[in-house]
């Protein structure tokens, strides 16, 4: 199946021939639906916070945060072309839509208004309301959108301008320093953040970050400890072809592409911190809005830390041996009814050492406390309790792709989900001796997503890797949060920061 030259592609990226064999055979397979059980709700699965103990857990976060070493990753990837997907439908065919007739009707109230307006200005010597005026609006959104003028749409996220204040405006990645400077910073004031990016961005972010980090880290008395990675190439993906053979480009070398956020386990992992924010480049919000945002993540982050380490002491205590039943009985209500880990009944007839095992393997492990909203008609991923392979039940974060619509049973389940997955996670990925996990020990690799793509007028079949919050933590203790929908204010399109939360 593979030829010489197939397998120095893989050596230059650093893909074993046994990966490609087994992404071969899920790409033939397809995609394998999940076996939802039920949705996670409040009080089965989901987490409420009351006034009482989201004091108590913003309390534990800031007593000892001291004690741990914070790491804010934010995946920050790709081209914001998708953002702009309507204008440039519209620069392409002059054609208006509701979307061109707010973006436009609204134009003065985008942060980066002002450059677009000098940008007009250098390219056809009139400024904004004047090209406006003359009916040139596609001119005005080729501005914004292609290299003679702003670039914006083939920009990352994070070097465009999101908030206008009143005597400056903030890039996407501004907010992140300032999100980072107010809740993840250690006692001697070092704030560290990682951000993911493209190669073809990395030079470009690098600068920008060199030169607004003294700004903040004066206005904000921190110091940044910023790193970056990209995808690894070793992390790429192969397709087939209509016949099921190994898709090749016209000179006949094999397709590679981009496994998706998934393959940022492997950047995760890299990075060996242990405790760790995720959140999205695109859900910040302006300073002044941020309050709500603040003390949930420090909500989550208090939790974490909290049952982490109750978890590590009762590995401990596990890790000695003589455990009595009662201790046994205590850790595993601890484990259901704290850690959300579904026991099966079975585990009740075991003996103590068996017990003291199924009890250490099923704690040590990575831990995730991840926030959820209330789904108020958001596309996306939502909680649910799954059952494996294995016929293991636990909680998992579901995007709609994984689940068999055509299966009655399972969208009831699906359209019976109350709560929606906003990207807000806090981890822990050391064990109780200080060690860092190997994250990749804990993904699920069949839960891997198939989809029906072309190239070069040919179909294909296409393998996204097990997304970085779904599949790829699969197997982490994972505790679901109910937090405010305030938290939640991703940019999906440029007509997205017209909302109230953005201005």
């Amino acid at each position: 199946m593979l030829t010489e030259k197939d397998l120095q592609q893989l050596s230059e990226r650093n893909i074993a021939e046994n990966q490609v064999i087994q992404q071969v055979a899920q790409l033939k397979r397809g995609t394998k639906y999940v076996q939802l059980m039920r949705p996670a709700t409040l009080g089965d699965g989901i987490v409420g916070i009351d006034e009482e103990r989201k004091d108590m857990m913003t309390a534990v976060f800031d007593a000892d945060k001291e004690f741990y070493q914070f790491t804010k990753f934010v995946p920050a990837s790709g081209a914001a072309s998708r953002m702009f997907k309507d204008l440039f439908a519209f620069a392409d065919s002059g054609e208006e839509t509701k979307f061109t007739d707010i973006f436009f009707s609204h134009i003065h109230s985008f942060a980066f208004f002002d450059d677009l307006n000098a940008a007009s200005l250098r390219l056809h010597g009139a400024d904004i309301d004047a090209m406006l005026q003359q009916g040139r609006n596609v001119d005005v959104a080729k501005a914004l959108l292609m290299d003679d003028g702003l670039n914006y749409g083939k920009l990352p996220k994070a070097l465009l301008k999101f908030h206008h204040y009143p005597t400056f405006d903030r890039l996407a990645l501004e907010e992140h320093l300032v999100e980072a400077a107010l809740y993840a910073t250690d006692n001697e004031g070092t704030a560290k953040l990682h951000f993911t990016v493209s190669p073809e961005h990395e030079a470009h972010f690098k600068a920008a970050v060199d030169a607004l980090k003294d700004r903040y880290e004066k206005k904000y008395g921190v110091r940044y400890d910023i790193t970056y990675s990209c995808q690894k190439p070793s992390t790429d993906t192969v397709a087939i072809d209509a016949d099921g053979e190994l898709f090749r480009e016209k000179d006949g070398s094999l397709l590679f592409r981009p496994g998706g956020h998934g393959a940022l386990i492997e950047n995760l992992n890299d990075l060996a911190q242990e405790v760790v924010f995720i959140k999205n480049i695109d859900n910040i919000v302006p300073e002044t809005k941020a309050e709500t945002t603040i003390i949930y993540k420090k909500v989550l982050a208090g939790l974490l830390l909290h049952l982490q380490q109750r978890t590590f002491d009762y590995l401990e205590t596990l890790d000695e041996g003589a455990v009595s039943d009662e201790e046994l009985d205590e850790i595993a209500d601890f484990a259901k009814n704290d850690l959300m880990i579904d026991i099966p009944d079975f585990v009740k007839d075991y003996t103590n050492i068996e017990k003291v095992d199924y009890l250490y393997n099923k704690l040590n492990r990575p831990m995730r406390v991840c926030g959820m909203v209330k789904n108020e008609g958001d596309p996306g991923g939502g909680p649910f309790w799954v059952k494996n392979d294995d016929d293991e039940v636990s909680l998992q974060i579901i995007e709609s792709s994984q689940i068999d619509h055509g299966n009655a049973q399972q969208e009831a389940i699906f359209q019976a989900s109350t709560h929606f997955n906003p990207v807000d996670l806090v981890c822990g990925c050391w064990n109780y001796k200080g060690e860092a996990f190997n994250l990749t020990d804990y993904v699920d690799a069949n839960t891997g997503f198939v989809s029906n793509k072309s190239k070069d007028g040919r179909e294909l079949k296409a393998l996204e890797l097990p997304g970085l919050w779904n599949g790829a933590m699969a197997d982490w203790i994972t505790v679901f949060v109910e937090v405010p929908i305030e938290t939640f204010n991703p940019v999906k399109t440029v007509n997205d920061l017209l909302k109230p939360m953005h201005n």
